[in-house]
């Protein structure tokens, strides 16, 4: 499976696996763009910076086929960095401009920085629920709230997406 191979790569690259989630399948996002997701979370230890570990990401979605032509367009694979310890990047101010953005909006805009965490973590169930596996006291540096918590107020239509393998 090219997401197990994935975290097999980085690894590789000097990143410590602590843990890794179930693999959850969820439908692609936006709808009809491509076959189902699957999706699942990883805790690691680095001594990357969050902009070293997300280069580290891309060059891995690279060597599997990721092309990023498009936002949101159909990809090999999608690594992303949800959270990094307690951090706000840039800052509150940019973090919370991000976090605010709707939809329609957030379709169009494209950050122009790694934005963490990441502004819509609280809306994403395909994010979360795996995310609970690894990290379920984790509390966002912002709300306050922890994984745990936030799971539990996402809408039931956005849970029942999110089915275990």
């Amino acid at each position: 499976m090219t997401l197990r191979q994935a975290v097999d790569r980085a690894a590789k690259t000097g990143l410590v696996i602590r843990e890794i989630s179930r693999f959850y399948r969820t439908p692609c996002f936006p709808p009809g763009a491509g076959p189902d997701y699957v999706n699942a979370a990883v805790r690691v230890e680095t001594e990357l910076s969050p902009a070293g570990l997300l280069q580290l990401l891309h060059d891995v979605e690279h060597e599997f086929g990721r092309a990023r032509a498009q936002r949101w367009g159909m990809r090999t694979l999608d690594l992303d960095i949800l959270l990094f310890d307690d951090l706000v990047l840039p800052n509150l101010e940019v973090f919370e401009r991000w976090h605010g953005l709707p939809l329609e909006e957030q379709v169009r805009a494209t950050p122009e920085q790694l934005i963490l965490p990441h502004p819509r973590l609280q809306d994403r169930a395909f994010a979360l629920i795996p995310a609970r596996d690894v990290a379920p006291h984790w509390a966002h540096p912002v709300s306050g709230k922890t994984i745990e918590q936030m799971c539990a107020e996402l809408p039931e239509d956005a849970v029942v997406e999110v089915e275990a393998l």
